[in-house]
């Protein structure tokens, strides 16, 4: 486990996003978890951002998903409103992304229909404006560069 990193400001939650995106490779699946407004989808826009999306990232919390074109694909999931475990195996995410980057927005309530490798990125709120961020890889990702995330 990595972390908590500490986050004041929605730019550093982005930046945060872009340090992430220089240890990702295609096929990885990325974990957010955090209470409603934490910065996930921030931190997924500077994941996008590093990745050479050049559209603005949005939450897919009413489309269930958006895909992003960059240096690799980036697929954004958010399963909140999803019933089941079920319905998420059903759309294939997994596979569809397989090329790219797979972010998970309230992932934990997915976890088990995911493959072993992955890194679980938590977002607690501390205060109005301050996060901590905590990363745990596990699988592959435990034995990845994870402390340059701290830098």
């Amino acid at each position: 486990m990595i972390g908590p990193v500490p986050v004041a400001t929605p730019d550093e939650m982005e930046s945060l996003g872009r340090r992430i995106a220089t240890i990702v490779d295609p096929g990885d699946i990325l974990l957010l978890n955090g209470s409603l407004g934490a910065g996930k989808t921030l931190l997924v826009s500077g994941i996008a951002q590093a990745l050479g999306v050049d559209v603005q990232v949005t939450s897919p919390t009413f489309l269930v998903v958006r895909k992003y074109e960059g240096v690799l694909p980036l697929t954004h999931v958010d399963v909140y409103r999803l019933a089941s475990t079920a319905e998420f195996t059903d759309l294939e995410l997994v596979e569809a992304a397989a090329d790219g980057v797979l972010a998970i927005e309230w992932g934990g309530a997915v976890r088990s229909a995911l493959p072993p490798d992955l890194l679980a990125i938590d977002i607690k709120v501390e205060e109005r404006d301050l996060r901590s961020v905590t990363f745990r890889g596990e699988g592959e990702w435990d034995v990845r560069r994870l402390a340059e995330l701290t830098t």
